[in-house]
């Protein structure tokens, strides 16, 4: 199970919670002022790395070997898809898990 689903959403809230004991309302603001950032640090990086996989072909990387060579285990969707640049090409029935990607060079 992957426990970053439920461990950030807790630890946003714990923040929250321990501004508010040690600093009232204005350490509450500060709190959500700086997971608001958080929140938007991560979704500005996702839209960028989309844009610049909206670009490319499908399934296309540089060099297959290279790929190959960068993947690691644990990897998430997001990292892949930045470091190739482009979308993969859906090998798996539509809706099945686990989906698989696949680029080609």
């Amino acid at each position: 199970m992957n426990f970053q689903k439920i461990l950030v959403p807790i630890a946003g809230v714990a923040v929250v919670l321990l501004a508010y004991r040690g600093f009232g309302w204005p350490g509450v603001a500060a709190a959500v002022g700086g997971v608001l950032m958080w929140v938007l640090l991560h979704f500005t990086r996702m839209m960028q790395v989309l844009k610049r996989a909206a670009d490319q072909p499908i399934g296309y990387v540089a060099s297959a070997v290279m790929l190959n060579a960068k993947l690691k285990p644990g990897l998430t969707l997001l990292h892949v898809v930045a470091m190739t640049r482009s979308l993969g090409l859906l090998r798996s029935p539509k809706d099945e898990q686990p989906e698989i990607f696949v680029w080609t060079d």
